[in-house]
């Protein structure tokens, strides 16, 4: 679970809402035709924006920005590379059927059982490369749908707004009416403002950078299959997989 993302949206909202409770009372921003309005309009956009299979599945594209898996451990990563391309060295590929049956990185697996199927290494790396770009274009689109969600909240609030203030011209001889057709032209530019920028938008922020993440570490993953492919010497490998980190986080061969 990614506790930077729960604890951003509880401050984010917390605070709004506190702001609003001190300078008076949380009922005056309730407005249910105001978010009928945003909410409608901009899941409505989107459906003719996107795919219905796409719009079905943000659902589960927001769940892995929320509960995604904690960030890997990179010096960790490299020195398990180095023990299979060291074992493969004295033993052979198909040794490594053991650290396959440990994995629980899907693509790990399926790099490995590649190596020890005996794919040529040439088929190997295309076939990987063509899986990291085929994981980053569906982790891309998920992004672009909330992105688009951003950008069509606060339009509809804008609509909201007009919707709000041509109810209330139509009623300038009725007193009583224009409180609440103001409050409909108002509310609704405040709620397509606060969903872009407290929601939508972090989450697709949020989506881009684990998707760069995950694709890093599969870079890693391919550069190490490969070396244990064309079998690499473990320190050949050492020198290859520690260009991916920073000086102070490479490892040694032991």
């Amino acid at each position: 679970m990614d506790l930077a993302t729960i604890i951003g949206t509880i401050l984010a909202f917390s605070l709004v809402i506190m702001a609003i409770i001190m300078g008076g009372t949380l009922d005056a921003f309730i407005n249910l035709p105001s978010l009928l309005i945003v909410m409608g309009g901009t899941i409505g956009a989107t459906a003719i924006n996107y795919p219905l299979k796409d719009i079905l599945g943000v659902i589960k594209v927001a769940k892995n920005a929320i509960f995604c898996k904690d960030s890997v451990n990179f010096s960790e990563l490299i020195s398990n590379f180095l023990k299979m391309a060291d074992k493969a060295r004295r033993e052979g590929i198909l040794s490594l059927e053991g650290f396959i049956k440990e994995s629980h990185d899907e693509f790990l697996k399926y790099g490995l059982r590649l190596c020890v199927d005996g794919v040529e290494p040439q088929s190997i790396k295309q076939i990987l490369e063509k899986d990291i770009k085929s994981s980053s274009e569906r982790h891309e689109l998920g992004a672009n749908i909330f992105l688009s969600m951003g950008d069509y909240a606060p339009a509809f609030g804008m609509i909201g707004t007009l919707i709000g203030l041509v109810q209330m011209l139509a009623k300038l001889d009725d007193p009583s009416n224009i409180g609440p057709a103001m409050a409909v032209a108002l509310i609704t530019t405040f709620y397509g403002a606060l969903l872009a920028n407290a929601v939508f938008l972090p989450i697709a922020g949020k989506l881009k950078t684990k998707s760069e993440e995950e694709i890093f570490v599969k870079k890693i993953m391919l550069e190490g299959i490969m070396g244990i492919t064309n079998g690499d010497n473990p320190r050949i490998l050492e020198q290859k997989l520690n260009t991916f980190l920073p000086s102070k986080e490479r490892v040694s061969f032991k």
